[in-house]
Parts: structure tokens; sequence; C-alpha cells
């Protein structure tokens, strides 16, 4: 198809003409994502986060001595590009205010590849950086990476003794405590900590001039990062623990049981060219404790590892940057085969489309079938039957992937599927948390304590339930025909319920933010039966028609995740707008002005390529610490609200039928 930018003007054509607006830029959008689908039928777009994974890329290079100049070139190109011409620093999502951990390493990577620091932008950067209180308040896993590259004394870093692996189920503090990303990027980080290897830096570059006391002066590093008495006695805890891990641990046994323990859990999990979990920070820090550790970088171990980097690189789409490269946190071919599924059918797809069949054949082949993940120390007996998020990462399903899935299989053909769908529904029953709630990842991953460690000052260690994943899962139950009196469903609905916001709202953890926690409430509540004029339904109604936009789409920015700017809004953007709509049509809205209003801006809004222009981030990897923007999203999720809109418009009922 020819490329075109659609330009419309806001308000062209009457009300009438509307349903088939939507349904023809809904099969427009259609035509060209199926362009895209790869040979063997899956479909997977850029994802992209902020400045900090381009950045550790050349950090890790230069730690191993192994500098790849061409690709360096390219990415901090990239990196230029992310830096914000007010505050001079680097944001954590598009028109981010400044974030002293991003900008730390953005600047010690630009020095590193040769940036002048007399430079301008070097000199607002290291401004701004100086303004904020300096490096030496950046962030645990900023200061980790420091401290390799000696730039500040390990004593800036928590104490996370290696013989945390030996510790026991029942132990208060061990790795089956710790969300599945904690504990790839723990493993290789405890070697790091225990060996405390020197980076290579074959330049001999310092960023000294980014901290605003030297760092040999400091002498408090650590935080409480939750303010809470709890975090008060792991700070005291960490100053008792200090010396015994300077002085005691190293000189004991368990110490090389421990650093044995961590290679084992790592190369158990290594996981060939896709790595360790599956995203970047946990496969760059098994590559630095493999160098650590003193293995070949011809090994196998190694040089897949470093593989597995490598695969992560991508020239970028933004043709104002010229050729330039950014780094993958991780890729989503799972999640967006099947979301583009959905989308598919609700613009006219047939489920008998042998494209269609072709991504869910691909969708049921990469079902993990043979191998119990980490989710079975909480559940041993629970067969596998999940799905991942990237190409391979058997240890690690996702819940929320694997109900996308299971619902796309049920549609398209139910008979054809039906082993894949039945395995799924039994592995989805089985992760339900306690509380009625899924999480992404485990069963009951809620030891809130644990975020009071000074380690965690990020605020994500833990996996918990969350609203947006459980509605997944009963949406894709209530399709399947699990009735709203089944337990499972109705201590779900439960959960949904009890999570709801004063407002009316729900909570996004995994898209941004409470507009899609409001969509997918919505939309599996509707799935589950529950009756749509119930006043806590209602008030979500409410709620989404009052923060709509003058210009009829709805947007939301990354800083809603803080409290105090939760209702923050710079510009409507497609997913957003998509997902409201989306919400309103399952609530039985589909007629109201609020709808057709959504609808008219998603028709109207600029798009090129099948895709609405979108440079925000609407995603989430860790709410006010990390931000994603899946270049998929404004593809597939406005199709999707268009072709329903179109099809229940012309349709004799107006009620939303499918899970999702």
């Amino acid at each position: 198809m020819t490329a075109e930018i659609h330009e419309l003007r806001p308000g062209s054509g009457g009300p009438s003409h509307l349903p088939d607006e939507a349904s023809d830029a809904a099969a427009d959008a259609a035509g060209h994502l199926l362009e895209l689908q790869q040979a063997d039928g899956h479909i997977v777009y850029e994802l992209e986060a902020d400045s900090t994974i381009p950045s550790e890329y050349i950090l890790l290079n230069h730690f191993l001595g192994d500098p790849e100049p061409e690709i360096e070139a390219r990415l901090v190109a990239h990196i230029r590009s992310l830096q914000n011409e007010g505050h001079g620093g680097w944001p954590l999502f598009y028109g981010g205010g400044f974030n002293i951990s991003a900008s730390v390493k953005a600047y010690y990577a630009l020095k590193m590849v040769g940036d002048d620091p007399a430079l301008p932008h070097m000199v607002r950067a290291r401004e701004a950086i100086l303004a904020h209180g300096g490096a030496e308040t950046s962030n645990v896993f900023t200061r980790y990476c420091l401290a390799l590259f000696g730039q500040v004394p390990w004593d800036a870093v928590p104490v996370m003794p290696t013989e945390l692996m030996l510790m026991p189920k029942w132990f208060p503090v061990n790795m089956w405590k710790f969300a599945y990303w904690s504990r790839v990027v723990i493993a290789p980080l405890l070697i790091l900590a225990a060996l405390k290897p020197v980076a290579k830096n074959p330049n001999q570059t310092d960023c000294q001039e980014l901290f605003v006391t030297p760092p040999s002066q400091i002498t408090h590093w650590l935080i409480n990062p939750t303010g809470s008495r709890w975090g008060e006695f792991f700070l005291i805890l960490d100053r008792f623990l200090r010396p015994i891990e300077k002085h005691v641990f190293p000189r004991l046994r368990w110490r090389n049981q421990a650093i044995s323990k961590a290679v084992e859990f790592i190369t158990e999990r290594l996981n060939g060219e896709d790595g360790l979990g599956a995203i970047f920070p946990a496969i760059a820090n098994s590559v630095m404790a493999f160098d650590a550790l003193g293995l070949s970088h011809d090994s196998k171990e190694f040089s897949t590892a470093r593989t597995a980097i490598r695969n992560l690189l991508i020239e970028t789409s933004d043709k104002s940057e010229g050729r330039s490269y950014y780094c993958q946190p991780c890729v989503s071919p799972i999640w967006d085969t099947s979301l583009a599924g959905h989308a598919l059918l609700e613009a006219g797809v047939e489920p008998d489309d042998e494209r269609l069949i072709a991504a869910c054949d691909w969708l049921a082949e990469n079902q993990i079938t043979e191998v119990k993940g980490d989710y079975s120390v909480n559940a041993p007996d629970l067969a596998p039957g999940g799905w991942a998020f990237q190409y391979r990462n058997d240890h690690y399903p996702d819940v929320d992937d694997t109900a996308v899935v299971g619902a796309l299989l049920h549609r398209v053909n139910p008979t054809r599927y039906a082993k894949e769908i039945s395995r799924a529904a039994v592995w989805v029953e089985g992760m339900q948390s306690s509380n009625g709630g899924w999480g992404a990842f485990d069963i009951d991953n809620n030891a809130s304590v644990l975020n009071s460690i000074p380690f965690a000052d990020h605020g994500a260690l833990l996996d918990p339930p969350t609203v947006d994943v459980t509605a997944r899962c009963l949406s894709f139950l209530a399709q399947l025909g699990y009735p709203q009196s089944h337990q499972v469903m109705r201590h779900g609905i439960e959960f949904i319920e009890q999570e709801q916001e004063p407002d009316g709202s729900w909570y996004g953890r995994w898209g941004t933010n409470y507009v899609y926690g409001t969509w997918s409430a919505l939309t599996a509540l509707n799935a589950c039966g529950v009756d749509m004029s119930e006043p806590f339904v209602r008030r979500a109604v409410d709620w989404l028609k009052v923060h709509q936009r003058e210009d009829g789409g709805w947007g939301e920015d990354g800083a809603t995740y803080w409290q105090e700017r939760r209702y923050e809004c710079k510009a409507s953007t497609p997913s957003q707008t998509a997902w409201a709509v989306l919400a309103l049509m399952a609530a039985g809205e589909v007629e109201d002005p609020a709808v057709s209003s959504g609808i008219r801006h998603l028709v109207d809004a600029p798009r090129e390529d099948g895709k609405w222009q979108e440079p925000w981030y609407t995603a989430v990897g860790f709410p006010r610490v990390f931000y994603l923007r899946y270049h998929g999203y404004s593809a597939y999720f406005p199709t999707w609200a268009l072709g329903r809109y179109g099809r229940l418009m012309k349709s004799n009922s107006r009620e939303v039928q499918w899970g999702l």
C-alpha cells in the first residue's frame, strides 16, 4: 500500500456517516498491519524505553573493554536526540521532567564515546545534574554501575550478600519473594557485588564532575525508600551487615557455595539467544558476571549472552534522527501478535482468514508446555500452559499474555486450538492469588515489607496482583463460559471492586494509567455478566466522561503515577482514546456522544502507514521509574476501537460480546 498521511479536519463528515468512516479507517489500518506480518505468521513492533538502555549498552561494552565504535556512534545519536531542550537532562518518557539517574548514565555514556564535556549539550546536562543534587542522588542501580567503574565506593550501594542465594523459602528475605524481573537481575548482581570487579574502561573515562560532593567525602549514601519504620530497620541492618560483608562473609565456605548457586540459577535460565529473563538488565548483568568470573569471551555461555544483548538493537524508525540505533529493553512478539489479532477481527478480518490462522498457529506453537517455570515454587503441581511476552522465556510465562492469547485462539477457532485453550485456562486459574487477583508472573508475590529495603528504592521489587492483569484473566475465562458464580470469577470480581479508586477509576499498573486500568476493569466486568447499571460501574463511566478532552480524545501523562499529579495530561493520544472508547462501549455507552466524539477524534487524527502518530509513552515497566513506548499501540488499539464501533453501530445489538 502507498504510504499516505491522513490529516482530516475535525468534525468532517456527519454523525450518520461516522460508523462507515470508522469501519473504513479500521480496514485501512488493518491492511497496513497485515503488511507487517512475518513469514511465520507473527507480528512484532519496536519496544522503546528511555535513554537508559542505550546508555547502559555503551557502558557494558566499556566495562568489558570491547567497544563497538560504529554501533556506539549511532546509539549516541539517539541518546542526544532524547535530551530535553528545556531542563537540559534526560526524562523517563516523552515530554517528561528531568530524571537524575537517566541523565547521569546518558552523560557518562556520551563522554565515554568521546563527546567533549565542553560541548554545549554536555554543559547543559552537567549543570542540570548538579542543580538536581548531583550523581550522588541517583538511584541504587545507577550507583552500582558507577561502583563498577570506580566512580563511587562500594559503600554507595546497599549490602546484598551473595548468601541470599542460599536462603530457604521460609526465610523472611529470599529470592523467591522477589518478582521475576528482580530475581534475574539480582542473581548476577550478587556475583558482581561479591567479586567487585573493576571495569576495563579502555578510555579511562570518569564522571567526577557530576558530583556536588566528592564521593570519597560522602558518608551517607542510602535512603529509607518508603519512609516507614521497616525502612529504618533495614538501614540499621545494612550498617550492621556492612563490616561482616567486607571482612567475614568472603572468608566463609558459604561464599563460594552462594556464588555457585547464583551461577547455577543463571545458567539454568540463560534462555539461549533470548537471554536471561529475556530482558536487557538481567542479560547485561549476566554478561558482566561471566566476565568477572573469568569466563572466556569465546565460551558458549558468554558469547550467547552477548548475542542476546546485540539482538535487542534496532534501527530507529524516527526519520528525524537519521540513521541511529537504540537498544530495546526486550521484545514483544507474543503481545503484539495477540493484540493485533484481536484488532484484525474487530476490523472485519474473518476468523478463517489464512493470515489470521497463520498468526494463531504461530502463537499455538509458542505455548510453553514442557518447562515448569519459577511460578512452580508456589504451585508445584500446576502444569505449564502459558505464553511468555518475548520469543522465548520459558521459565517466565506471563499471565497477561496468556489470557490475551487464549481469548484470541478461542475467538478464531475454539476447535482447532482446543488443547492450547484448555491448557491456558487451567494455568491461568491456577495462578490466581489468595486475594482473588492475579500478578503478571507469580502467585502471592506481595511481601510489601521488602519494598522498604535500601535496594528497593525503585519501588518495583515485587509483582503483586493488579487490576489490569486480573481483568484480562477474568475476560478470558468468562469468554470460555465460566459463570459469574464460579469461585474463581467471584473472587476476581470482588478484587476488582475492592481496588476501585474513590473517584471511580482503576489504577493501571502496566499501561498509563487510570484510563488503562478503567478500560481493563470495565471490559472484564461486562464479560463476566456484571450488571453495568451497578453504581460502582456508573462511577467509572462518569469518570471517563469527565476526563474526556475538548478535542474528543483522552490522554494521561506518565507523571500521573505521582499521586499529586494524577490528573496531568499534555495531549490526547490514539491508544488512550481507544481504551476509553472501548471501555465506554463495554459499559453499554455505544451511542453516547462521548463515544462518537472519541471515534471522531480517532478518525481525524493524523496517521501514516496505518499507524496513528503517537510519540507519547502510554505503557509502564515500573511506575515512576521505567516507562515504555509500544510502537504497536498506536496501530492496533485505534484499529480495534474503530472496528468495534463500526460493527456495533451497524448491527441490531449494541452489546460487546467478547471478553476483551
